[in-house]
């Protein structure tokens, strides 16, 4: 078989790390291959993506060894972050500019970038749409088309569903398997269920970004499923396995208004994005926000922050959310694309700096930021910049820098996505202990798992307004009361 891609001997090491990522690895794709690199967050399977597609070290500059490599001829990127690879302000502009670049006639491409609008779903009352205007999951379809647009032979995809609901995840992987044919895919992603039916082969790595298993789904997940537990890595029926041994949850009764919109509204270019009649929050709650891509999900949490212009009433602890003088000190709030709110170098100046702003002592935040680092599994990370992270380990950080200061009102946009098992249930325990001491969360979430297990109530949003709001009541509640 033909050798499209591969690396021998591939070392590796990211700035302020003492070890390297990896130690002479080497590894080959053939043609038309399908293939996942399986691996808990951070083990460096972006990584390797970028490496095989000469990201690394042409264009991204990090340190690197190889004995001898082969880059694909024609190759296409669907990175983690669909903002790091848009070139253009507007929609049609994006997927104009690969089509220019490819010859592709000036009376064509009107046609085929609808074309490619559709395939994966995208629909937009015109494609001269500002792409910052879209929701993560838009963004993450339009990278997609902008990359399908290529017609590459080989596809690297890392994560290109994590910021997807469930409907565009299968509409995306059905658009993917549907152009495949001969091309050769090598995927990195988490939600696994919707691939293995797909994938011909299945590499896994462990922390240390070593191989420990090269083979067929099947008998990775036979001969490999205590390895994968022990590395916290996805696997199928991890979630009924969680459940088994996790202790029953009490049910919870409100007592203690946290929150209170009514005739709430928030903005976006004038125009009305999100608008809620009534509702109300109590201490202890754990909101799940739900809702289609663009629904207006994220736009809800950046209105009670106060990012963007609202009217209507928002009362925090019966005081309305103007009068507060710095909000930040109430809410915690972490954004969908974490890189939007770090400021600093390093990952534990990034954990400290709401500390230093507060005047802690230096000792008090030393020993803070060792106890996160601790907790949120980023002690080998600590001198990293933040963005030379793992997007696991991005919204690790970004969790962790927002909850810092011990706020009671968290507010959560996809804190989960890009991560693997172990830290996804990390993560949920921790914020499942603030609960319990009386903090309230609202997340937004697409996993319906998070849903059912931990959430005591969904609010869903579908055309920016709030069409559900009901109490979920866990089978698994032990029918003890919650008291906060």
């Amino acid at each position: 078989m033909e050798k499209v891609a591969f690396v021998e001997n591939l070392r590796l090491k990211f700035p302020d790390k003492d070890t390297l990522l990896f130690k002479d690895l080497s590894v080959s794709f053939y043609k038309g291959e399908k293939v996942l690199l399986l691996g808990p967050s951070g083990c460096g399977k972006s990584t390797l993506l970028q490496v095989l597609a000469g990201l690394i070290p042409h264009s991204i500059e990090i340190p690197m060894k190889a004995g001898n490599m082969k880059i694909p001829e024609k190759w296409g990127y669907v990175f983690q972050d669909p903002d790091t690879q848009f070139c253009m302000p507007f929609v049609d502009e994006e997927i104009a500019f690969v089509l220019e670049n490819l010859g592709v006639p000036r009376e064509e491409m009107k046609k085929r970038i609808n074309e490619l609008l559709e395939l994966v779903d995208l629909r937009l009352p015109t494609p001269h749409v500002n792409i910052q205007t879209l929701s993560g999951g838009m963004k993450q379809r339009l990278a997609i088309a902008s990359t399908l647009a290529l017609n590459p032979d080989v596809l690297f995809l890392d994560e290109p569903t994590a910021m997807l609901d469930e409907e565009g995840t299968k509409t995306v992987w059905e658009t993917i398997k549907q152009i495949a044919d001969d091309k050769t895919i090598i995927i990195v992603e988490h939600k696994i269920e919707h691939v293995l039916d797909f994938v011909d082969r299945i590499i896994l790595f462990n922390d240390a970004g070593e191989m420990i298993a090269d083979g067929e789904a099947e008998t990775i997940f036979h001969d490999y499923k205590n390895v994968i537990q022990q590395q916290g890595i996805w696997y199928p029926g991890v979630w009924d396995d969680y459940i088994k041994n996790r202790l029953q949850r009490p049910a919870f009764h409100p007592q203690t208004e946290v929150l209170r919109l009514k005739g709430f509204q928030g903005y976006r270019n004038k125009e009305v994005k999100i608008h809620i009649d009534e509702a109300v929050v109590y201490a202890g709650e754990w909101i799940a926000v739900t809702g289609k891509n663009g629904a207006g999900k994220s736009t809800l949490l950046h209105a009670i922050m106060g990012l963007i212009r609202t009217d209507g009433i928002c009362t925090l602890y019966g005081k309305t959310v103007r009068e507060l003088k710095n909000i930040v000190n109430d809410i915690a709030f972490v954004f969908q694309n974490p890189e939007f709110q770090f400021v600093t170098n390093s990952v534990c100046e990034e954990i400290a700096y709401t500390l230093r702003l507060q005047k802690r002592t230096e000792q008090e935040i030393e020993a803070t930021v060792a106890s996160m680092l601790k907790m949120f599994h980023l002690e080998e990370q600590k001198q990293q910049h933040p963005y030379q992270l793992s997007m696991g380990q991005k919204r690790r950080l970004s969790v962790a820098a927002s909850i810092v200061n011990g706020q009671k009102l968290l507010l959560l946009d996809e804190p989960t996505f890009g991560q693997d098992a172990k830290n996804t249930f990390a993560l949920l325990e921790l914020l499942e202990k603030y609960r319990r001491q009386g903090a309230t969360i609202i997340m937004v979430t697409h996993d319906e798992q998070i849903v059912e297990h931990f959430a005591t109530r969904r609010w869903e949003i579908e055309d920016g307004c709030l069409i559900r709001d009901e109490l979920i009541v866990s089978s698994r509640s032990s029918g003890a009361v919650l008291t906060v």
